[in-house]
C-alpha cells in the first residue's frame, strides 16, 4: 500500500501533468468509474445469487419428487368399492407418511436489490409469503420519542 510521502508526491505529478483546471473533470470521471464499477459487481453478485437459489430450489424439487414417488410405489394398492377388504394377518400393514412440503423461499437478508422498485416488490412478497406474528406492545424509549 501507497505510504502519505507517496501519495503526496503523486497527487503533486498527477497536479503538474494534469493541470488544475482539468483535475477536478479527471476527479469526476473516476468517481463515476468507479460508480459503475460497483454497479457492475452488485449486478453481478445478485445474478449469480439468484442462479445459485434456482439451482438449489430445482434440486429440492427433484428430491421431493423422488420421495413422492418412493411414497407412492411403497403404497399398497387399494381394494376397489365393490371387493370387500381381507385383512391378511401374515403381511403387516405397511404405514408411509407422504408429506407434501413446499419450500419455503425466504430473501436473504445480506442481497442487495437492483432498484427501489424492486425493492419494494420484495418487501411486498416478503409480507405476502410470511405469517403475520403478533408483536409485543413496546415499552421501550424508541416509542415515546
Amino acid at each position: 500500500m501507497l505510504s502519505v510521502p507517496h501519495l503526496i508526491i503523486l497527487f503533486l505529478v498527477v497536479l503538474v501533468v494534469f493541470g488544475p483546471h482539468k483535475l477536478p473533470e479527471l476527479a469526476r470521471s473516476l468517481g463515476k468509474l468507479m460508480a459503475e464499477f460497483r454497479k457492475a459487481s452488485t449486478d453481478f453478485r445478485y445474478a449469480f445469487e439468484e442462479e445459485m437459489r434456482n439451482i438449489e430450489r430445482q434440486a429440492r424439487e427433484t428430491e421431493i419428487r423422488k420421495a413422492q414417488a418412493a411414497a407412492a410405489s411403497a403404497t399398497p394398492a387399494l381394494p376397489s368399492p365393490s371387493e370387500p377388504a381381507t385383512a391378511d394377518a401374515s403381511e403387516p400393514a405397511q404405514v408411509v407418511d407422504a408429506i407434501d412440503v413446499e419450500p419455503v423461499i425466504r430473501p436473504n437478508s445480506e442481497a442487495v436489490p437492483r432498484s427501489t422498485e424492486q425493492a419494494a416488490q420484495e418487501n411486498t412478497a416478503e409480507t405476502v409469503a410470511e405469517p403475520q406474528v403478533a408483536e409485543a406492545p413496546e415499552n421501550s424509549l424508541h416509542g415515546q420519542q
